[in-house]
């Protein structure tokens, strides 16, 4: 937990994919964090969470359903939003944190 809190920590934006092993549509985010991750570099930091490893960070963050992305930056959470989204959104999103 104090790992996690450090990373969201950063001035650099932080993007969580909450998610886990056995969702379907967990697996679709993968290609697309690996997108988003190709075309915004190291401006940005990108971190998969799986709930079923990490509960205590999944309750602090009240996560009901999976995926769920999340946004912080300085400690303060941004965004957050459950379900697929595509990678041109996401992209979109970030470059207004930066």
């Amino acid at each position: 937990m104090s790992k996690f809190n450090t990373i969201i920590n950063g001035d650099k934006p932080v993007l969580i994919d909450f998610s886990a092993e056995w969702c379907q549509p967990c697996k679709m985010m993968g290609p697309i964090l690996k997108q988003v991750a190709s075309e915004m570099g190291d401006k940005v930091r990108i971190l998969k969470v799986d709930v079923d490893r990490n509960q205590a960070i999944a309750q602090k963050w009240a996560i009901s359903g999976v995926p769920t992305l999340m946004v912080f930056k300085n400690g303060k959470q941004l965004f957050r939003q459950s379900g697929v989204i595509q990678a041109g959104q996401i992209v979109q999103l970030l470059r207004g944190f930066l």
